[in-house]
């Protein structure tokens, strides 16, 4: 079995409860330090309200022995007067007289040293005779006891024989701290506590439960509508609340996100459909001329039905390369290349084996020294051969190729003296199966891919490549990142 599995047996799955659980789990996790401090600060206050008590019993107590007066053992607060040269107690009262009556004083005999009062703790003996039933019962246990001490010699003759003391004996008067009214007041204040604590807990369960029921209610109607777009219906968009707030950023992000999905679809389907144009044709070509050679043999020029056959093979096989390339380009994404090329040599070397035979142009390539740049040596030969095909078709006269290294960029240019591209036209030109020229020949033209493939391997090695506004003749900008210095050496 699975570790987790008894975790997701009790964890909900639901984002409403799982919140609540957790706004639960918080709340139980704070009101338990609450409860545990109160608990404590109501017992502290107790005990306090209990000594002062105690302490008034005390004073009321010692002013009666003074004035040679015998308490009353009707008392609430347990007390004893122990004397020295005394077995029996001077007077007790409360729950002791009730816990021990007609025995010998309980309390420790008086100290010899003079004490003022003190607070000490003190360990009762056990009375079997006692019913240990009664809350009251003090036998056997530990207790906290206020005492205070003076000297019988204090006091007249007839008021120590009035107490039953010799007139050198030492008396204690002994008062309890009782605990019970604390500890009683302490547990009603736990059972409050304990009943408002599992309320409040229902209450903030609910109430997060609820609150994040309404604010998923725009999150609901998100995913519905994101349901429903499908291939055949992808204009189809989520409706964005006013609100504000997360949700809005969400539902903005969801039509942004359909919005690219809906246009790459597109112009998936208008890649397909050029593509299979730009197929039909030399197939048709092919088909028509290879047709009449067949139909009339005694009447075909064999080698030129060949020679037509043989071109628009030729363009079949460059067309399949280019889509093939797109496809590769397409589905794999930039990464980092290891390999250094040095731009300036490559274009110095292109210049020179380049064929010019169709027509007379100057094809010259200018540079102020090494240009190294990080990337795939023959995608980067592909890239700018595309761009010296594209400017071969359009120069009159001259095709110049610049390389400059500017700061932390090498910078690439190729400039011919064409009739040039309109400025609305600047960046249709680098999409797919997009001639400016349809009244030329398509078999001299290429294949209307060349310029998407550059700007592709320009993106891949996190480069870009744009059309600079020129006077005379288009100029492509290339612009890559630079490799460091030590990769140069």
């Amino acid at each position: 079995m699975n570790a987790t599995e008894p975790r997701r047996r009790w964890w909900p799955r639901s984002v409403r409860a799982r919140t609540a659980l957790a706004a639960a789990l918080a709340a139980a996790v704070v009101l338990v330090g609450i409860g545990w401090w109160v608990h404590h600060d109501v017992y502290r206050r107790s005990m306090q309200i209990a000594e002062d008590q105690a302490k008034d019993q005390l004073w009321a107590l010692c002013l009666q022995l003074e004035q040679g007066v015998i308490p009353d053992s009707t008392s609430v607060v347990p007390y004893e007067v122990v004397a020295t040269g005394r077995r029996t107690a001077v007077a007790s009262g409360g729950a002791l007289s009730d816990t021990y009556p007609g025995t010998d004083h309980v309390m420790p005999t008086p100290p010899t040293a003079q004490e003022t009062w003190e607070i000490t703790t003190v360990r009762l003996p056990a009375n079997p005779d006692y019913d240990s039933s009664d809350p009251l019962d003090m036998a056997g246990g530990t207790h906290q006891v206020i005492a205070s001490d003076f000297a019988s010699k204090e006091l007249s003759a007839d008021k120590a024989a009035a107490l039953g003391v010799a007139t050198d004996a030492k008396l204690r008067v002994y008062v309890v701290v009782l605990p019970y009214t604390a500890e009683a007041i302490t547990r009603t204040t736990d059972r409050l506590l304990l009943r408002a604590g599992l309320v409040g807990l229902v209450l903030i369960a609910a109430v997060a439960y609820f609150a994040v029921r309404i604010a998923l209610r725009p999150v609901e109607a998100i995913r519905v509508l994101t349901a429903s777009v499908t291939a055949n219906d992808p204009r189809e968009r989520v409706i964005v609340p006013a609100t504000g707030h997360e949700i809005t950023a969400l539902a903005t992000t969801i039509n942004t996100t359909l919005q690219r999905l809906d246009n790459a679809a597109s112009q998936q389907r208008r890649f397909v459909a050029d593509a299979a144009h730009e197929l039909r044709s030399p197939l048709t070509t092919l088909l028509a001329s290879l047709e009449i050679a067949l139909a009339y043999p005694d009447r075909t020029d064999w080698p030129a039905a060949a020679t037509t056959a043989a071109r628009q093979t030729r363009r079949l096989q460059a067309l399949a390369e280019d889509l093939l390339l797109l496809a590769r380009l397409d589905t794999r994404t930039p990464t980092a290349h290891p390999d250094t090329v040095d731009l300036t040599a490559l274009a110095s070397r292109l210049t020179e084996q380049y064929p010019l035979t169709e027509r007379t142009l100057t094809l010259t390539c200018d540079s102020t020294g090494p240009a190294h740049a990080h990337g795939n040596p023959d995608e980067y030969e592909r890239l700018l051969r595309n761009l010296i095909d594209n400017a071969a078709r359009h120069a009159a006269h001259r095709i110049q190729i610049t390389v400059r290294n500017q700061d932390d960029w090498v910078v690439l240019t190729v400039h011919d003296d064409g009739p040039g591209v309109p400025t609305e036209d600047a960046e249709r030109i680098f999409e797919r199966f997009v001639r400016l020229d349809d009244a030329r020949s398509r078999d001299h033209g290429g294949t209307g891919l060349g310029l998407a493939i550059a700007r592709d391997l320009a993106h891949r090695h996190q480069g870009t490549l744009t059309l600079t506004p020129r006077p005379l003749g288009a100029c492509f900008r290339l612009r890559l990142p630079r490799a460091p210095a030590q990769a140069e050496k």
